[in-house]
């Protein structure tokens, strides 16, 4: 069975790294008219050095670094706001965001054959480790994050998770669980973020593409899951925060 067929098992609509690329930035140039090359580009993904999934980095300049740990978006509304300040003049602004989950060539999510290793190895590491700590204490109920200088950001990646402690771990597949339901905080706080920082972009578009990455052996490509693709209008509304969805436009389901 090829990867492929082992990762649409688990994504039936995921796609591989270049084909998202492609495709999405294909449309913001027809559809939207955008000049990529005045696009300034974020991320909100894991700082796991295995998450170069796509081929943004190749078109796009920079990026901007907001995410950490499982994909967080750590630089917070200080981050937000000075990406806001350093999108060119005429640009829009692409943020790319989402956790990742690595697959192994027998199809097992959650571990990965990483580049120049022969033995698996946990992706997302700071997901697993969490999970793994939300299941030992599952009977007694008694685990609480500790928040200590050296560890901030598992501590905040834990604690933005615990309302869904008990749906993860009793879940069907608890690795692909604590995944998804780490999509759902990342894609609520960022959003909550850009909402409070809308009035600081010059710009009058800024456009979300959220997904789950999903990382396989190195001779093969990765994947990623979309969720969502939205378009938020900084000035039609400085009073509304109204992403709108282009998942559902004329434009993406003919291409």
């Amino acid at each position: 069975m090829l990867i492929r067929d082992k990762v649409i098992q688990h994504y039936p609509n995921a796609k591989t790294g270049t084909e998202v690329t492609e495709k999405y930035l294909s449309l913001l140039e027809k559809e939207y008219q955008t000049d990529l090359g005045k696009m300034l580009f974020a991320t909100s993904v894991c700082s796991d050095d295995v998450n170069v999934s796509t081929d943004f980095r190749g078109v796009l300049s920079r990026p901007f670094t907001m995410g950490g740990l499982g994909g967080l978006p750590y630089a917070g509304f200080t981050g937000m706001v000075a990406f806001s300040h350093h999108i060119p003049d005429g640009g829009d602004a692409f943020v790319f965001y989402g956790p990742h989950i690595g697959i192994t060539d027998e199809g097992e999510l959650g571990r990965m054959r990483r580049i120049g290793q022969k033995r698996l190895t946990n992706s997302c590491g700071a997901l697993m480790l969490a999970l793994e700590r939300f299941q030992i204490t599952q009977e007694a109920d008694l685990y609480t994050p500790q928040n200590v200088y050296y560890d901030t950001q598992q501590y905040q990646l834990e604690q933005s998770l615990m309302p869904y402690k008990h749906d993860i771990i009793y879940s069907e597949n608890p690795k692909k669980s604590i995944t998804e339901f780490t999509y759902k905080v990342i894609d609520s706080q960022l959003k909550k973020i850009i909402a409070m920082s809308v009035n600081e972009f010059s710009c009058e578009r800024i456009f979300l593409l959220g997904g789950i990455v999903i990382n396989t052996s190195e001779e093969y490509n990765d994947y990623v899951d979309v969720r969502n693709f939205e378009v938020i209008y900084t000035k039609e509304s400085l009073d509304e925060f109204n992403p709108i969805s282009i998942l559902n436009s004329k434009a993406f389901r003919d291409l």
